[in-house]
């Protein structure tokens, strides 16, 4: 046996709902890191942590109506995401306060729901706060396909996506349909947030998407690199993070990005200036 800290650490191992939760957990974190690259990089880290609030009110609506509250978070995430880019894209106001308010909207809409129908708590419990140990096959097989479409539209959008990411106005004139880049994002990420609230919960998930992109922002300048350090932070943090909720009893949401956020500390205090100028100029990205 393999013991730290006294602690037998293979002894989960033979439950099958740890071991689906190890494994859910991974491949989120790691698919969160992926797509947190451009969400970081486009300076949209309050569109993440807008768009998993605003999944908590299609959530509710579906609960209290008796249906899969997947169904009702996967459509109200993608109309709420398309309908902030339409809305920013107007000019009329910011794309911040576009995303203050749909998604602060949809979440009264959720807690609204909340404290009129009763029965629907434990579910939306199960959003807000993830419940990584009720995760099933068909759970990891959601997650896992989602993962594999997000990487291989970044693949094959790789330059387009890079291109609309740092100089929209000029990919414009050059025949990139850049609104259409945006509204691919979107999507990316409400399917995203949608097939891992299970684990992360819709109040942590925008950490998992800033915090590993952000560590591998502070390691290179290449995007490239980036899309293989971030996922692997994520990845890491969500197998790391399931091992010592175990074994320490804690929330495994909570101890993924607790797990995160350390790595995060260590790289920002170790990394020197250079990395420091990095993390600062995201809002510059």
């Amino acid at each position: 046996m393999i013991y730290f800290l006294g602690l037998d650490m293979l002894e989960p191992y033979h439950f099958a709902f740890f071991r689906n939760g190890v494994v859910v957990s991974t491949i989120a974190g790691g698919l969160c890191g992926f797509l947190g690259v451009f969400v970081v990089l486009r300076g949209m880290s309050y569109i993440g942590h807008g768009l998993s609030h605003a999944v908590f009110g299609g959530a509710a609506a579906s609960s209290v109506m008796g249906l899969n509250y997947f169904v009702g978070a996967g459509v109200w995430g993608v109309w709420s995401g398309v309908l902030i880019g339409r809305i920013a894209r107007r000019r009329i106001i910011g794309a911040d306060a576009a995303i203050g308010v749909v998604t602060t909207a949809s979440f009264a809409l959720g807690l609204a729901l909340l404290n009129r129908y009763g029965q629907a708590k434990k579910s939306i419990e199960a959003v807000l706060f993830g419940s990584v140990l009720g995760v099933k096959t068909g759970d990891i097989v959601a997650v896992a396909i989602v993962a594999v479409i997000v990487v291989v539209i970044v693949v094959v959008a790789y330059r387009k996506m890079v291109f609309a990411t740092f100089d929209p106005e000029v990919a414009e004139v050059t025949g990139v349909q850049v609104q259409w880049i945006e509204a691919l994002l979107m999507v990316m990420l409400s399917m995203t947030i949608l097939v891992t609230m299970r684990v992360i919960g819709t109040l942590l998930i925008s950490a998992l998407l800033v915090i590993p992109a952000s560590i591998a922002r502070m390691t290179t300048n290449s995007i490239a690199r980036m899309l293989w350090v971030s996922p692997a932070i994520g990845a890491g943090s969500g197998f790391l993070g399931m091992n010592l909720a175990y074994h320490f009893d804690t929330s495994v949401s909570a101890t993924i990005i607790l797990v995160a956020a350390a790595v995060f500390v260590v790289v920002y205090a170790t990394n020197g200036v250079r990395g420091r100028v990095r993390i600062a100029g995201l809002h510059h990205v």
